[in-house]
């Protein structure tokens, strides 16, 4: 399981946004994004790196917080 600080949501309709984005990768299963944490988690193949990750969320118009 993997999971990911998301900057810029602010409703559900953003949850929403960032939960088809991430299940649009390849791969990518049980999407869960909780606005109240501003985390993703979610079940992805080895090979998918963290930049593929990154740009889905931006082309969604979100941001990932690198820790």
């Amino acid at each position: 399981m993997r999971r990911i600080k998301i900057a810029g949501m602010s409703c559900e309709h953003c949850v929403k946004r960032v939960t088809k984005a991430l299940e649009s990768l390849p791969g990518v299963t049980n999407v869960k994004v909780s606005l109240s944490t501003g985390e993703a988690t979610f079940e992805a193949p080895p090979e998918l790196s963290l930049e593929e990750v990154a740009k889905v969320i931006a082309e969604a118009g979100y941001q990932v917080v690198r820790e």
